[in-house]
């Protein structure tokens, strides 16, 4: 079994393109799939967690020197500033708009500690970046909101704020005392195999995040192609700015981290915040929007050698 999981991790980036080519190749399959996606991000935070191990992740929790400003500038400082400019560009009210402005408001995806450890990165800055990004959404959206502008229920925007982080925060800690009361102290070898363990699951999950792609490429591929672009543009983008921007910076130990944080976002978590009327025209830019995230790792590791 360890063996198995350590090959995992050597080939982790196979995985992936095999679990994008299954999402989309496999309509049934990603259907069927897609019904249970909450279920799998939670089972994929518990072994992250077990991977990480409770001492790096709290070692990162305790640094907010960094973590809180960089939450209020990508979270709320970015997606007002791509709400003015797609205002500036005539382009205020229009569906690419929305989604650009959505995708710079939402937090890091629960995925992003998989993606530091195939890009070896710091999985515990994720972490925690991840639990405060998630905390402080409903407080850092109502304003982006405003600026779109987009009527939202406050009231079902903290409920499902606090159900998401409670969720983080429940597999989190299952996680880490699984780590604590079966794995204390882990050899290489067993770091590796955990590493191909978060890997595996994370390849798994992109099956049914691709559920809602595959039919739009075939049904309207020349509108699919485009929204892929917008999603790759503003993904890469954010990352390749960040960090070239940070690299050389007193947060240069946390480029990559913030990079990764910046461009690869949980656009998904509007789909139970906003009324379906608003996500409607978004739809497409949503399932787009899997495909620059699951390529990070596959695409973009030149980009993060040059993190220090």
């Amino acid at each position: 079994m360890l063996a198995a999981l350590s090959l995992c991790a050597t080939y982790s980036r196979t995985l992936l393109i095999l679990g994008l080519s299954a999402g989309v190749g496999l309509p049934g399959l990603a259907a069927a799939m897609a019904l249970w996606l909450p279920e799998m991000v939670a089972v994929l935070l518990v072994i992250t967690a077990f991977r990480i191990g409770h001492r790096a992740a709290f070692g990162a929790l305790s640094d907010l020197r960094w973590s809180l400003p960089a939450v209020l500038v990508l979270q709320l400082a970015v997606p007002l500033a791509v709400a003015v400019l797609g205002h500036l560009a005539g382009l205020g009210g229009t569906p690419l708009a929305l989604a650009l402005v959505l995708a710079c408001a939402a937090p890091t995806i629960a995925g992003g500690a998989s993606l530091a450890i195939i890009l070896r990165q710091d999985p515990g800055r994720m972490m925690q970046f991840l639990v405060l990004g998630t905390a402080l959404f409903p407080l850092t959206l109502l304003p982006v909101l405003v600026a779109v502008p987009v009527v939202v229920d406050t009231y079902v925007l903290l409920s499902v704020g606090l159900r998401a982080l409670l969720i983080i925060l429940g597999a989190a800690g299952l996680g880490f005392l699984l780590r604590h009361l079966l794995l204390p102290v882990a050899s290489p070898g067993q770091i590796k195999a955990m590493d191909g363990a978060s890997v595996l699951f994370f390849a798994v999950i992109v099956v049914g995040l691709m559920a809602a792609l595959g039919p739009m490429l075939r049904s309207d591929p020349w509108i699919a192609l485009a929204w892929a672009l917008a999603a790759f543009g503003l993904s890469f983008g954010l990352q390749l700015l960040t960090l070239l921007a940070l690299r050389h910076s007193t947060l240069a130990h946390v480029s990559g981290p913030l990079a990764l944080a910046a461009g690869n976002r949980n656009i998904a978590l509007f789909l139970v915040t906003l009324p379906p009327e608003v996500m409607a025209p978004v739809m497409i830019f949503v399932a787009c929007w899997q495909l620059p995230m699951y390529l990070t790792p596959i695409l973009l590791p030149p980009l993060y050698r040059l993190a220090p």
